[in-house]
């Protein structure tokens, strides 16, 4: 079966002066319509390189990225980021940030009622129609990245790209942006790809999570299936046996990486 979203054999490197940098090598991944996939490895390894070449931000050196059967070959609304800063314009109310990326999409396709419907669904869907007057400086951090999710979930991406979108925000604040994610993902079905560093975080969301080894040259290592069934309850997975294994899996992983970069 022919994949919905495939890396195919991506090298990176990087070329300043006379000093160049390999930073990916030959990675390849097949990801099917739906999938929710975490990319996780330590800093330095390539992981927000490779999601800036999957969003046409930044071009592969050698192979390349397809997508429903054609190449990418620039940035376009088929794949939304969502980056750890939300990136929000402090002029514009949160209505308006999102109906800003509405209408450049579909201005030709859907009526200003349209366009004004399908922006408030967007914001309905991340819960934060009651603060579409605000404006971002109004609102707390975790309420601008729900705003930055509906602004990419509005575009009708064929893949949502997220970098690291749950970083800079307290426990508490992430934990309920993640529910809302799943539970997004749930209602709507779309395909995900997500940078991270939290184990916890990547084992909760995903179907299957990448474990990128060491750069430079960095590659991926492992590839672990999270055989877990939706929808997922964070109390419930706790104890739950499988959640512990994936959990042990990713952390025997990245300890193992780590020894080898103290070594070096």
């Amino acid at each position: 079966m022919t994949a919905y979203l495939k890396l195919d054999h991506i090298d990176k490197v990087f070329a300043r002066g006379g000093d160049v940098t390999e930073v990916l090598r030959e990675v390849s991944l097949d990801v099917a319509r739906g999938e929710y996939i975490s990319i996780i490895g330590h800093s330095g390894c390539g992981k927000s390189t490779l999601l800036n070449i999957v969003a046409g931000l930044t071009p592969a050196t050698t192979g390349g990225v397809i997508l429903e059967g054609r190449q990418v070959d620039g940035p376009g609304p088929d794949r939304a980021v969502v980056f750890q800063n939300h990136s929000l314009l402090p002029w514009l109310s949160v209505y308006d940030n999102v109906r800003l990326a509405v209408d450049k999409v579909f201005s030709g396709v859907k009526s200003r009622a349209e366009r004004h419907d399908w922006t408030l669904h967007n914001l309905e869907l991340v819960q934060m129609i009651h603060a579409k007057d605000k404006r971002p400086a109004e609102i707390s951090g975790g309420m601008k990245q729900r705003v930055g999710i509906a602004r990419a979930l509005a575009m009708e991406p064929k893949v949502l790209l997220l970098d690291e979108p749950f970083g800079a925000l307290d426990a508490l604040t992430r934990a309920h942006l993640q529910d809302s994610v799943m539970q997004i993902h749930a209602a709507i079905g779309n395909t995900v790809l997500m940078i991270t560093h939290d184990v916890d975080e990547a084992v909760l969301l995903s179907d299957r999570i990448v474990m990128m080894t060491n750069g430079p040259s960095a590659r991926i290592g492992e590839v672990l299936d999270v055989e877990l069934p939706r929808p997922r309850r964070r109390l419930d997975l706790v104890t739950d046996p499988t959640y512990l294994a994936c959990r042990e899996a990713v952390l025997k992983f990245l300890y193992e990486r780590h020894r080898f970069v103290e070594a070096a």
